[in-house]
């Protein structure tokens, strides 16, 4: 069954997944980072090449043709073939359809109060399934 981590109170929300991708890139797990909108996809694929100032976080689009050989995928829809990916990060406001395919779920909840309904929303969801779930909370920290 897939194991959920909720980080809330994040102050940079794509900040915050660009580390948890690399700590999961440190870790030898594929990711998958779920981003639903096309400007949404198109941000965190920015600041994948800009996150960390000394290193690289390889990355590619989910249907690109090295996919296969990526350890780093952004995936704007649920037909998306990374069910080899051992972590999904969700960016979208709501559950991906296909969670379940992966041994971990990130969550990332802002500040903002439309985020922390949604991300409440999304809580309440995993947990009335019995899904095992752990809470971090980021105030007070740099992200």
């Amino acid at each position: 069954m897939t194991s959920i981590d909720f980080y809330f109170n994040a102050a940079d929300r794509l900040g915050v997944a660009c580390r948890l991708a690399g700590k999961a890139l440190q870790q030898k797990k594929r990711v998958l980072i779920y981003a639903p909108q096309a400007e949404l996809a198109q941000k965190i694929d920015r600041l994948l090449w800009t996150a960390q100032a000394v290193s690289f976080m390889p990355h590619c689009y989910a249907h690109d043709p090295l996919a296969a050989q990526t350890p780093i995928l952004i995936a704007s829809d649920a037909a998306s073939p990374a069910a080899s990916c051992e972590v999904l990060l969700n960016l979208s406001p709501e559950c991906p359809p296909f969670f379940e395919r992966h041994e971990r779920l990130l969550e990332i909840v802002a500040k903002e109060e439309d985020q922390l309904a949604e991300g409440r929303a999304r809580f309440k969801f995993y947990r009335d399934r019995g899904y095992a779930m752990r809470s971090h909370d980021l105030a007070g920290t740099a992200t």
